[in-house]
């Protein structure tokens, strides 16, 4: 039987809120800090299939990093 994570069920904002991560991830956004942003969607458990169309929604990109 599949285990279900902490975050099960909760929406993005939800597991970032209860991660205590929400303000870091909103500040890499706003840096447009592609690495810590990544690292924060997965340390809420999503996965990459998830993490890429948000940051991609967000305007992040892998390039932005190599660019900056």
């Amino acid at each position: 039987m599949e285990e279900k994570g902490k975050y099960f069920g909760m929406t993005v904002n939800e597991r970032l809120y209860v991660g205590g991560v929400i303000d870091e991830f909103y500040r890499a956004i706003a840096e447009k800090n592609y690495d810590l942003a990544r690292k924060l969607l997965e340390k809420v458990e999503l996965t990459d299939a998830s993490i890429e169309p948000i940051l991609t929604s967000n305007g992040l990109f892998p390039k932005d990093n190599e660019s900056s």
